[in-house]
């Protein structure tokens, strides 16, 4: 291996069951490089980096670090032999405090004569959210009592206190608010001018494009193309990534907001620890965008529209007479919701397709006596096959699909239940451009058969694209409304978001 090559992995082969998700992939890494990684979901991405982070290992093929070779036992193994890696969901671990977090696997180091000395854990675990510019988060806390994006703060700081050679960031940026993004790209920035180097995973290509000094491009499992900076247009690298030419518009083609009369959910007044006096309404065949910056309110808004949250004051009804009463209610009232957090609150990871797609189904499936085995098949075939679920087959379990068909099992649970309602949080959130192109198509044809959609999220050109009104969000309450026909743009919505 050249001396200037940092990381090294030759021919590297993974499969699982009949799906080949990493097939002779090989690339290198130079000290002191950011080197973007970037594929469809399903194309080997996150397969590979776990691979190098020593979460699972490959079935054929070689690694190397500084020269030697590499094999990690583990993840604990790989940060102590200069690799860690932030995943794309949730990788702390709930019931510990934030300090032991920070150290997880790696106590024995405040272990005297059988004795783990907490305080000084939870010292090293101050300086090392310290380190990074995190001043508001005691390692004393329990980590269930953060929020999702300060839990990945915790996870950056436990990834950086041990000064990695290759530092691997997989999706975080999207768990991120703007002010954490930005903390994110000043780390990368010192990991890089410290001679480390960065493997920085996204979807987004204009994040990759302003980040990244070169690219690898995966497409099923094989490796695409490696650009240079030089290299980097954002046409070039869709198709690459793509196989083919995005077809038709993005977005929704008419530019005409079009719904009935007939309003079919609305808040009214309603009032939470974190919101303030919202109210709001939901007309049939709409597409109702939320917008604002993450601590706005908004994705509190979703979960109590669902019925997750229960207002202090005011009321959420359903069709203008039914109050929303609780998550169970609206399942069994035709309200779906896809939560930002997926792994944790949308899905159950460690069950299969099949048990994911019928869970809000079991009733109609089986009203009478036991659940059917059969139904249940054909019912999880159907909808796994209407969104195109890459899989061995609707046993598979859900902790082993791409993110981007991970999403594809929620949605096809909430329209396999036959929802008139869905709330969808930040429904594209770690999705390569051609699932989220599916996705904005899905949403488009749900809409024309009539169904009503609340779609928030905290891309404003999603939201201008597919939305027929939006609503703008700052500290809990409502700051703006904007109609499809009357031009929305980015800068008329800033200017109501902050």
């Amino acid at each position: 291996m050249a001396k200037d090559v940092l990381f090294r992995a030759e021919e590297i082969n993974k499969s699982f069951g009949t799906v080949h998700a990493l097939k002779n992939f090989s690339m290198e890494i130079n000290p002191g490089e950011i080197r973007g990684l970037v594929g469809e979901n399903g194309s080997g991405k996150s397969t590979f980096s776990s691979i190098v982070a020593g979460i699972q290992k490959a079935d054929s093929g070689k690694m190397f670090l500084s020269g030697e070779a590499y094999m990690p036992e583990g993840t604990i193994d790989a940060m102590y032999k200069g690799v860690s890696m932030v995943v794309q969901e949730q990788g702390t671990i709930g019931m510990i405090s934030v300090g032991a977090n920070v150290f997880f696997g790696r106590e024995q180091q405040f272990v005297k004569h059988c004795i783990l000395n907490v305080k000084a854990l939870n010292r090293a675990a101050k300086e090392a959210l310290i380190n990074i510019g995190v001043n508001n988060i005691e390692p004393e806390t329990l980590i269930d009592r953060l929020t999702f994006e300060d839990r990945k703060l915790v996870e950056l700081a436990r990834s950086l206190e041990t000064m990695p050679k290759l530092w691997i960031i997989d999706e975080t940026t999207t768990a991120l608010t703007v002010s954490g993004r930005e903390l994110l790209y000043k780390l990368m920035q010192r990991v890089k001018g410290a001679g480390s180097s960065v493997l920085f995973i996204s979807h987004d290509i204009d994040e990759i494009m302003d980040k990244c000094d070169t690219l690898t491009i995966l497409r099923d499992g094989l490796l695409t193309a490696n650009l240079t900076k030089e290299e980097f247009e954002q046409d070039k690298i869709r198709q690459l990534m793509i196989g083919r030419e995005l077809t038709g518009h993005y977005y929704r083609e008419d530019m005409v907001s079009f719904s009935s009369d007939e309003v079919v959910l609305s808040a009214e007044k309603v009032s939470t620890d974190v919101l303030h006096d919202v109210s709001l309404e939901l007309h049939k065949g709409e597409i109702l965008g939320i917008g604002g910056l993450s601590d706005c309110g908004m994705h509190e808004l979703g979960k109590t529209l669902y019925g997750l949250y229960q207002p202090v004051t005011g009321y959420v009804r359903y069709k203008q007479n039914a109050i929303v009463q609780n998550a169970a209610w609206s399942v069994r009232n035709s309200i779906g919701y896809v939560s930002k957090n997926r792994d944790q609150e949308s899905m159950m990871p460690i069950c299969s397709i099949k048990d994911n797609i019928c869970l809000p189904s079991l009733k109609d499936l089986s009203p009478i006596g036991p659940i059917s085995p059969r139904k249940q098949k054909i019912h999880a075939k159907k909808w796994a096959d209407e969104m195109e679920v890459k899989s061995e087959g609707i046993n598979s379990f859900c902790n082993r699909l791409s993110g981007g068909n991970k999403q594809k099992v929620v949605l096809a649970k909430w329209l396999g239940k036959g929802s008139d309602i869905l709330i969808l949080d930040c429904p594209t959130r770690g999705i390569d451009v051609g699932t989220k192109a599916a996705i904005y198509q899905l949403i488009a044809r749900l809409k024309q058969s009539g169904k009503s959609i609340i779609l928030i999220s905290e891309e404003l050109q999603e939201l201008i694209g597919m939305s027929d009104r939006v609503l703008l969000m700052k500290d809990g309450r409502i700051s703006g409304e904007f109609l499809r026909e009357e031009g929305m743009t980015e800068s008329k919505l800033i200017q109501k978001m902050i």
